[in-house]
């Protein structure tokens, strides 16, 4: 959809997006949209996302300032021996592809997410945040109706759900997972919500529901102590700058690692002349599959070993660095011939891409709160050194890469996606669509996608059948195949502005992704 508007946003699902617009009508600007989706995203996105998780929201406001504010997960300030630790694993079926994940109180970091968007409404939003809060306090307490999409969810997460009797009590409150249609109610959220947005973040991180979690963690086998809640900070970054083809891009910088390892990936693909290339084709497939290839064994060589080093993505994307890799791709081109996202623009030059997440839950749910805390210790791609290798106090890395593009210094495309460690090539992908192929913008985020991951190249259906037949992979890697798009390839939902002022909006169909404009 694109017209002239006041503001658009995209996001995860209808309510969401509904929660932003709202704002909107209300006299609130980008950053009121974006802080009242997150908080409905709360309810109406669940387990993908809480408010206990961490995220990231890449803003750009109507006087051209930049900030990239850091509310991700910390790890704790000490560390326990293994043996005392609840911390289990669990394996998530996708349908085309298994991941292993831990849960227990011993996976979860220290939450950001309730801080973030308290920092980010109090800086640069303009409605009462009660305001602001109001449509996830009623979608908690009168409840949501499930949808395809968050039916597939609660079942893909269901032997989590069903590690934890309070977990049960939201999605099993029968005995049996919530069913397509039925309404899910989070009367406990909904209070605990109303009563954040009278007196602020503090009794989440210093009152009552902090000692409650600190105890269940000191007794109970996780790390979270008093200090580490109390002690936690929202930092504001400079945005990782890149140009690719002449655009201007702005992504999440080190110490994360999604927008990073992107930039990496544009870089390597801005050697190859895709103008002579045809989208989908075998040869566009093979290109993708060895920028994806190359950037994971670039990230090994160069980038997660000096993640929390200052000078890291100046080294990690300089010419002395990728020179071998770009010379490794363009020699093989001429050979072969849960989380959750939301973008928003107003009509006010602010523009904001924040992704938010909760791991895939820890299971544990703070009583009487109706939270569950994140599992981000119990991710393998956030802990790329091990488990319990985590050096202590520091924010840890993510995949998550909130990006835009900007156009004579002013958004021009705001995207961002959900999908563990296919948020980058998610992203990279619907860029290129973007960029190099000048697809229109829902064509750009419905094409089908391809991941390359540890020698295993997953293709979505809907490429030609002659093209992917005719691949010519690396010797190792296995092509493997989807019946169907999948969550799995990650939800880009994306929002553009014109020239001449009319904005539009894609959401990502794979999560049940909507867009809608504000006349």
């Amino acid at each position: 959809m694109s017209q002239k508007t006041h503001g658009v946003i995209a996001a995860g699902h209808q309510k969401t997006a509904e929660a932003g617009i709202e704002m909107l009508h209300l006299g609130g600007n980008a950053f009121d949209a974006t802080a009242a989706a997150i908080l409905a995203s709360f309810v109406t996105e669940p387990m993908l996302t809480s408010a206990a998780g961490g995220g990231f929201l890449l803003a750009h406001t109507q006087n051209q300032q930049n900030i990239l504010f850091d509310f991700f997960t910390q790890t704790p300030r000490q560390k326990k021996n293994h043996e005392h630790l609840d911390f289990s694993p669990v394996e998530l079926n996708f349908g085309g592809a298994l991941q292993t994940f831990h849960i227990g109180l011993g996976s979860m970091a220290v939450p950001g997410n309730l801080q973030g968007v308290f920092h980010v409404h109090r800086k640069l939003g303009r409605l009462p945040f009660p305001v602001v809060a109001s449509p996830a306090i009623h979608y908690a307490k009168n409840g949501v109706e499930l949808n395809e999409y968050q039916t597939y969810s609660l079942n893909l997460l269901k032997p989590i759900i069903f590690a934890s009797p309070e977990a049960c009590k939201m999605y099993a409150p029968a005995g049996k997972l919530l069913e397509l249609g039925d309404i899910l109610l989070m009367r406990d959220l909904g209070a605990t919500l109303a009563e954040l947005a009278e007196n602020g973040p503090e009794e989440f991180y210093l009152g009552e529901i902090a000692k409650q979690l600190v105890k269940d963690c000191q007794d109970k086998g996780g790390y979270l102590t008093e200090e580490d809640l109390k002690s936690y900070q929202v930092i504001e970054r400079d945005p990782l700058r890149l140009n690719y083809r002449g655009h201007n891009l702005l992504t999440n910088p080190p110490p994360s690692s999604g927008g990073c390892l992107m930039a990496f990936a544009l870089q390597l693909l801005s050697n190859i002349d895709l103008s002579l290339i045809e989208s989908g084709s075998s040869a566009h497939l093979q290109i993708l599959a060895e920028v994806m290839r190359l950037t994971n064994e670039a990230r090994t060589d160069g980038y997660d070993a000096y993640i929390y080093q200052k000078d890291i993505a100046e080294r990690f994307l300089s010419s002395e660095h990728s020179a071998p890799y770009e010379k490794q791709l363009t020699e093989t081109v001429s050979k072969w011939g849960s989380t959750t996202h939301i973008s928003v623009i107003d009509n006010e030059g602010n523009a904001a891409s924040v992704t938010t997440s909760n791991g895939e839950g820890s299971s544990y749910v703070i009583p009487g709160t109706g939270i569950m805390v994140n599992n981000m210790l119990g991710e393998d791609d956030l802990n790329p050194s091990g488990f319990h290798k985590w050096p202590v106090n520091q924010r840890i890395s993510s995949m998550m890469s909130p990006t835009m593009v900007l156009k004579d210094g002013k958004p021009e495309i705001v995207l961002g996606s959900g999908g563990s460690k296919r948020i980058r090539t998610a992203i990279f992908q619907v860029i290129s669509n973007l960029i190099d192929f000048k697809m229109p913008l829902s064509i750009a985020v419905e094409n089908p996608r391809c991941h390359w991951e540890n020698d295993q190249l997953n293709i979505e259906p809907g490429f030609r059948e002659e093209e992917v037949e005719n691949l010519l992979l690396q010797t190792h890697t296995q092509l493997v195949p989807w019946q169907q798009k999948n969550m799995f390839f990650g939800g880009v939902h994306t929002v553009r502005s014109s020239e001449t002022g009319v904005m539009e909006g894609s959401g990502d169909p794979r999560r049940n992704g909507v867009a809608i404009a504000r006349a």
